[in-house]
């Protein structure tokens, strides 16, 4: 393991889910699943301290990939991380619309579907 490269990703995680989410995340580690989470937090959010990318791009980039995917529980985790990244509701909605243009209407409805409650949620919090 790189430890620089964890620490990184560890850092970036928190920073773009929140502490509360990945410390939850990993609180559930255990002999299962250690080693995933020791790879998706080195590798896969280690490599955003890359910063040929900005979070924000690569927010929207996880949104269009996620989308296509139908994975809609983990889409639901970086609508809240591209909130945080610095999207607006109405740069969502113009990302959603562009994936019904190239993933179709049906994977386009479940994005507003499963987003509507975390941009409400955010939208609360800022008061």
């Amino acid at each position: 393991m790189d430890q620089q490269r964890y620490d990184r990703g560890l850092k970036m995680r928190k920073q773009v889910l929140g502490e509360e989410y990945v410390n939850k995340a990993l609180s559930n580690v255990d002999d299962f699943n250690r080693d995933f989470q020791r790879l998706l937090t080195e590798y896969c959010w280690g490599e955003w301290s890359d910063d040929t990318l900005k979070p924000r791009e690569r927010s929207i980039l996880n949104l269009g990939m996620i989308a296509a995917l139908g994975k809609m529980e983990e889409f639901q985790t970086h609508v809240r991380g591209a909130l945080t990244n610095g999207l607006t509701p109405n740069e969502l909605r113009a990302v959603f619309q562009h994936i019904l243009m190239y993933c179709g209407a049906p994977i386009a409805v479940d994005c507003f579907r499963h987003a509507k409650p975390v941009v409400d949620a955010h939208k609360a919090k800022q008061g």
